[in-house]
């Protein structure tokens, strides 16, 4: 089964993580750099999580209160049965949960994630073949240098220039794409100057079209 990939902003949710296993510090890694508030509930705690800044360390077993506020839960304990019940109390209480290896207990995922700069890739596939997803991750990783970046950086910079001089999303969409195919005619990005001057050639295309037509 195919998953939508939605991308949502989690700075400031709460987050909790039953278990305190290497499998949930792998967990906690992939999710501080998106700020959230992140809460950590287990007997026996991994000694990495004390390398990691902003997480809420509770030495104790999971209790059902643990989910009050939660925007997501991951259950990561080592009992499965303690597993299937957060999994259980989550799906009542409309809490998005992440069960590790029990695909069948997951309303969400952990994709393959690919994070340089502003860009985040997830690749996923749905559970079925995780080593596969960490191979492409492995690819786009080799793709995402600092060339690849940098028209990315361009392209974000030019964002508000563009949606004032083109009117609509078709020639936006024109705009952009033409940026990036000047960024890939050489070795080294171009200057912004280069950059001003094709927008302004196809400003004018547009404007000499309306006229004619």
């Amino acid at each position: 089964m195919a998953f939508f990939p939605f991308f949502i902003d989690i700075k400031d949710r709460k987050i909790l993580i039953a278990g305190g296993g290497n499998v949930a510090l792998r967990k906690a890694e992939k999710l501080l750099p998106f700020e959230p508030r992140l809460t950590v509930a287990a007997p026996e705690i991994s000694a990495g999580f004390s390398a990691l800044e902003g997480i809420t360390l509770l030495h104790r077993r999971f209790e059902e209160s643990d989910l009050d506020g939660a925007f997501a839960v991951i259950a990561a304990t080592d009992d499965r049965a303690l597993n299937s019940r957060i999994y259980r109390l989550c799906t009542e209480r409309h809490i998005l949960v992440n069960t590790v290896d029990d695909p069948e207990n997951c309303g969400f995922y952990f994709p393959a994630l690919v994070r340089e700069g502003n860009v985040t890739i997830g690749i996923s596939t749905g559970g079925t073949a995780p080593a596969f997803a960490k191979f492409v991750r492995k690819i786009v990783e080799e793709e995402m240098d600092s060339f690849t970046l940098g028209i990315g950086e361009i392209l974000a910079r030019y964002r508000p220039r563009i949606k004032e001089m083109f009117g609509t999303e078709k020639q936006r969409a024109e705009a952009a794409d033409a940026v990036i195919d000047l960024c890939l005619q050489g070795d080294v990005l171009p200057d912004d100057s280069d950059i001003d001057d094709l927008l302004e050639r196809i400003k004018n295309a547009h404007e000499n079209k309306d006229r004619n037509a």
